[in-house]
């Protein structure tokens, strides 16, 4: 491991212990000045936002892979994905110097720390990637698990391939949003089970699926598959993915050639991107796979990471969020490695900024489930929240918080916040 992941790093910003953004994170996003400016790329750390934009101009990133790409004054992260993991590597090492205590080259330049170091306050995100094509997996077996007894019973819970390969459907990139974006509820057709025929209007069954999305830095050439165990190579990082959904329109829609509308309706992601790098520390084992993946979906190492994952609600009557569910990324059966090999196994090429979902992590205990269907067991459960209210599907003005962290000694590697607040529909 580099230095980078040293847990006795301190910097000289001043950095809360429980803050997501210390200096092992070295998170990458895109943000513009509030009152107007230029977007630029940026780093976190603590409160406050480093523009690299203007660490750039004052030739700190010299001799490095990105010195003179002006990659980080573009509007988009793309530029700086498609360079590679070196570029990645190198840039991570430049931040963590200039922000290491010890280190006076900005911290004693008052006139470029004036320009590049920003409060969040003084921030606006915006959207980190240009995404042109988004996969959403269906990678948890507790999730599928528990969605196909719901529907079809225990003895069919699983359909026959989905252990020997993971499913995935293709999403819609032109609704992927930012944090913070409202969602407006979604009309469509529906039938009910007693109805004679469909009827069309609001949905009734609004949930949200907890998941993380991979973002692809270089891509591959048409016809050229990537091996399992070069797919790191090719995968930037990762953000906190809620991918909306319309149960009731979905129910309808789906067969025989799976989701549409129920999903096209709004996904939204964080806004910074966390690097493999920073999470490195936290690379675990996955599930046990049985039966044993056919070879081009055998890893060689462990491809997994212990992420800590949490849902949070709050309807219009609370003045805090509910704390509805806990899971891990590493209840994954299919991890990021086998959906990157198993997506360009025909030679599919994947392109930089293309989105790649997990599809919902569900754990193995009750409070582990990752969308409402689950923790309702079919609408059938109602979550009981603090101030009496109860939910089986969400409400008009109700907003989902997702967080997510890596558990360090003394810090942590958070993913900020993924929140999205529902909305009546127009």
């Amino acid at each position: 491991m580099d230095e980078t992941h040293d847990s006795k790093l301190k910097s000289w910003v001043d950095v809360a212990e429980d803050s997501d953004f210390p200096i092992q994170n070295i998170p990458f996003g895109v943000y513009s000045p509030k009152g107007g400016g230029d977007l630029h790329v940026a780093t976190a750390i603590g409160n406050y936002v480093l523009d690299l934009a203007y660490l750039d101009e004052a030739g700190c990133f010299e001799g490095t892979e990105v010195e003179g790409t002006e990659v980080f004054h573009e509007p988009t992260l793309n530029a700086f994905m498609s360079l590679g993991r070196k570029a990645w590597k190198d840039t991570r090492k430049v931040i963590s110097n200039i922000l290491s205590e010890n280190n006076d080259t900005l911290r004693d330049n008052e006139e470029l720390k004036e320009l590049a170091l920003v409060s969040m306050e003084n921030a606006e995100m915006e959207f980190p990637v240009d995404i042109g094509d988004y996969t959403d997996f269906y990678s948890s077996k507790e999730h599928a698990s528990n969605v196909g007894t719901i529907f079809r019973g225990p003895e069919n819970a699983l359909m026959p391939n989905w252990l020997h390969l993971p499913i995935a459907y293709h999403g819609r990139a032109s609704s992927v949003i930012l944090d913070g974006g409202d969602i407006i509820r979604p009309k469509g057709q529906t039938k009910a089970p007693d109805a004679a025929a469909p009827s069309f209007g609001d949905s009734k069954r609004m949930d949200f699926e907890l998941e993380m999305g991979l973002f692809i830095g270089p891509g591959n050439g048409l016809g050229e598959p990537i091996s399992v165990n070069d797919a790191e190579e090719h995968i930037f990082g990762m953000a906190l993915v809620n991918d909306w959904s319309a149960r009731d329109i979905q129910a309808w829609e789906y067969q025989p050639l799976g989701p549409f509308l129920a999903k096209n309706l709004a996904t939204t992601i964080s806004p910074w991107i966390i690097t493999l790098e920073a999470l490195e520390p936290f690379r675990c084992s996955g599930p046990k796979q049985e039966p044993e993946p056919l070879e081009y979906l055998r890893n060689k190492n462990d491809s997994t990471f212990d992420i800590n994952l949490e849902i949070h609600l709050k309807t219009e009557k609370m003045d805090d969020y509910d704390l509805i569910s806990s899971s891990n990324y590493n209840y994954l059966y299919w991890d990021m490695n086998q959906q990157v090999a198993h997506h360009t196994t025909t030679g599919c090429n994947l392109r930089t900024g293309d989105m790649l979902a997990s599809g919902t992590i569900s754990g193995p205990e009750k409070n582990s489930r990752g969308s409402m269907l689950e923790l309702t067991w079919g609408w059938s459960e109602p979550i009981k929240l603090s101030n009496g209210e109860e939910r089986i599907a969400l409400e008009d003005g109700d907003t989902v918080l997702l967080k997510g962290w890596c558990q360090g000694e003394g810090y942590r590697i958070g993913f900020g916040s993924c929140t999205g607040k529902l909305l009546p529909s127009t």
